[in-house]
């Protein structure tokens, strides 16, 4: 019998393309392994590590608010604990996330183009979106954006 793969993770990718241009797709997390995280606990499956200088925040999306073009301040997981929110790149791409939806922020060093740099975002519905960011430092691997 095969060996269990383990799980794969999905969530939307934001990234710049070589033109400069914001872009989503799905990406998948693997390279899971079945393993205790500390000793006692009983086996789990446990996803790749990324490990360095992080910062993580709270951050409430109002009912009704929308951000104007922008780019993430740095690249960041971007977790909906409660509510819903939506991105669009500057490719016209809309994505609507609520909660189990993840989102890896990292469309810097996009180019001008009609107005738009980087991507917008929003509330979605009339509840406020609880997101949990985990934002990287410099020297932080970024995962690698996933085929367009």
């Amino acid at each position: 019998m095969a060996p269990d793969p383990g799980p794969s993770v999905s969530y939307w990718h934001v990234w710049t393309d070589a033109d400069g241009i914001s872009r989503q797709s799905r990406g998948q997390v693997d390279g899971f392994h079945l393993n205790a995280i500390s000793a006692g606990a009983s086996a789990q499956w446990i996803g790749p590590r990324q490990q360095g200088p992080m910062t993580v925040l709270f951050t409430v999306l109002p009912p009704g608010w929308q951000g104007d073009w922008h780019e993430n301040p740095a690249p960041q997981w971007i977790v909906p604990l409660s509510g819903a929110w939506g991105v669009e790149t500057m490719d016209g791409q809309r994505v609507e996330m609520g909660v189990g939806e993840v989102s890896f922020g990292a469309d810097q060093d996009t180019r001008e183009r009609d107005g738009r740099r980087g991507h917008r975002s929003w509330t979605v519905g009339d509840q406020p979106a609880v997101l949990l960011l985990v934002q990287f430092g410099a020297d932080v691997p970024l995962p690698t954006p996933p085929a367009a």
